[in-house]
């Protein structure tokens, strides 16, 4: 819905207060006990090919005062796209095109966040997909740089040619820009109307080594710049979490100052029950680490899902494993080659939930930036402070962490599980799959393997915890109103979310075992989906009458891309589609 993506967030009201108040909100004030990581940079991850998210964490100045020393613009119209190329070929952008005016227009916006970062004391950097290039120039070069497959290819000598130039022309035209991050695997295009490209890692380790080499040359030897180089890539592109690969490639890389690597804090996406990264703190670059906000699989702020515990001291699931490796950054933080943490605050994925309210990632964010700043202080200390900022003490400090930590606890079991490795793709961004597609391997497995009973506990054990959740949030006396509202509307969120959930996974799971030669409880299926219909209701006349209500769900299954490059519902999968299957079988 287009206001929840245009209205300005009200969320975290009293550190807002205290920003616009010129309070340093860092905890500097104390003796350090820890490291002082070097870099603690943070990003608005906005969404490919809609308006931009309304938030205060775009401000360069809310940044700097929560301790960050660096903001990472990602508009999804990388700094390649704000440059004419008339270093390399005038006839690219000709003066007067409507191309070059777009160009021009895009340099301006990069100019304006260049301008608000350095005022407010801290460095910019702009988030930057290679291989992104202008129209005209791929149509006048093309039989040069292209492979069989129509591809921009990195084997092709003029490919190397022209990113030599791009990043001359970029750090001439921008002289400010304290640097890039640099992102291969993917390319979103849906903001770049004049421009094309695609994934240059068409080799693998010769494909980075060769990019590697470009950018360590231009950005950071002959501009000085710094280069953050991302390791996430797609496509089973093993740089993402194989140490051992990750050493073979960037041991052939010379180490420089400005160079470093960056790195998810999970050994693939962002989501639970991935193990940690453990290519965090090999080598002999400094990297640092990424770590997800608003977790695009699991909510994106629109009910609490605290994480920030999991990804300093090791997440549940993990802590009761024989520790063999790291489970989380407590683990690796005094190793020297860790340099910085990287905050999405906010974004990640694709379309809602959209939130009014930026309670829950401010949360996650403040904490994780803390610990950074004095990583001897733990996560407990650090969570506590914000609990303070908010304006609790005390007994309702104790209340606001159980009601975070149990959070978590109910997020794992009812988006996953401890007893089988359920997909992510089912919750993911704001759909809702079902047995009918996104579930279908997972449920086959649980009825095999003779888990249906388990697994169906796990979803009434965290519709549970999130009546308790409600209750300790109904107990919370936070200062901002705006918050306090919140905190009670997004705990009744999450527990509509996960009484759907579980409801609707009685309907479906108890169905499909039926149909796998399990006995039918047909009366159990009538009465949970009588309560799955119930809760839709209730949680639809929740939104209708919270103004800081996040956007709803859809039971509908991720779909495919529609006209305008983004992702939509598809309408002939999901929960509904599956709920109502076995509805009709009921009779």
């Amino acid at each position: 819905m287009e206001t929840g993506r245009r209205t300005v967030l009200r969320g975290g009201v009293a550190l807002a207060a205290a920003v616009a108040s010129g309070v340093t909100v860092t905890g500097a004030d104390a003796a350090p006990r820890g490291r002082r990581l070097p870099f603690l940079l943070d990003m608005v991850h906005n969404n490919p090919g809609e308006p931009s998210f309304r938030s205060r964490f775009n401000d360069p100045a809310t940044l700097a005062a929560y301790g960050y020393d660096g903001q990472v613009i990602n508009e999804f119209r990388p700094p390649q796209t704000a440059i004419t190329f008339d270093s390399f070929d005038p006839r690219i952008f000709p003066a007067g095109s409507p191309g070059r005016a777009w160009v021009e227009a895009t340099a301006r916006g990069i100019d304006a966040h260049i301008a608000r970062a350095h005022a407010a004391g801290i460095a910019v950097y702009v988030f930057t997909d290679i291989i992104v290039l202008p129209k005209p120039l791929v149509e006048l070069y093309g039989d040069q740089i292209l492979d069989d497959q129509g591809r921009i290819s990195f084997e092709r000598p003029l490919t190397h040619q022209i990113h030599r130039a791009m990043l001359r022309e970029i750090f001439t035209r921008f002289p400010g820009l304290d640097g890039i991050v640099v992102r291969t695997g993917e390319t979103y295009l849906q903001n770049t109307p004049f421009h094309t490209g695609n994934n240059p890692i068409t080799n693998g380790e010769r494909s980075h080594l060769a990019l590697l080499g470009i950018l360590r040359d231009e950005v950071c030897v002959r501009a000085g710049k710094r280069l953050f180089y991302r390791t996430w890539s797609t496509g089973g592109d093993k740089l993402t979490s194989d140490p051992a690969f990750y050493r073979q490639v960037t041991g052939q890389v010379a180490p420089h100052e400005n160079l470093l690597f960056s790195i998810k804090h999970t050994a693939r996406d962002f989501w639970r029950t991935v193990e940690f990264n453990q290519t965090i703190g090999v080598g002999t670059h400094r990297q640092i680490v990424e770590v997800q906000c608003q977790r695009e699989y699991e909510g994106k702020g629109a009910f609490p899902n605290y994480v920030i515990d999991g990804v300093i001291n090791g997440f549940e699931e993990f802590r009761t494993r024989p520790r063999t490796e790291p489970i989380g950054l407590a683990d690796v933080v005094e190793n020297p080659v860790v340099a910085g943490i990287w905050t999405w605050s906010r974004g990640g994925g694709w379309r809602g939930p959209y939130l009014r309210n930026e309670l829950w990632c401010d949360l996650n964010a403040w904490v994780i930036a803390r610990w950074a700043r004095d990583t001897g202080l733990g996560e407990e200390a650090a969570f506590a402070q914000y609990a303070a900022r908010l304006g609790l003490r005390g007994e309702h400090t104790r209340r606001f962490r159980r009601l975070a930590l149990l959070s978590a606890d109910a997020v794992l079991r009812g988006h996953y599980s401890l007893h089988h490795p359920i997909r992510w793709t089912w919750t993911r961004d704001q759909f809702l799959g079902g047995s009918d597609k996104d579930l279908t391997k997972d449920f086959t497995g649980i009825v095999r393997q003779g888990l249906v009973d388990r697994v169906l506990a796990e979803k009434r054990e965290a519709a549970r915890m999130w009546d308790e959740i409600v209750a300790l949030a109904d107990g919370l006396p936070i200062r901002s109103t705006e918050d306090r509202d919140y905190l009670r509307v997004s705990t009744r969120y999450g527990l509509h979310w996960h009484r759907v959930v579980h409801h609707g996974w009685e309907v479906m799971l108890r169905g499909f075992a039926a149909e796998q030669g399990a006995p039918r409880d047909e009366a159990a299926m009538r009465w949970h989906l009588a309560r799955y219909d119930a809760e839709w209701r209730r949680w639809e006349r929740l939104a209708a009458r919270e103004p800081s209500c996040a956007t709803l769900y859809q039971p509908y299954s991720f779909g495919k891309r529609g006209p305008d490059g983004l992702y939509d519902a598809d309408p002939d999968h999901g929960m509904k589609p599956s709920v109502d299957h076995y509805r009709a079988t009921l009779g």
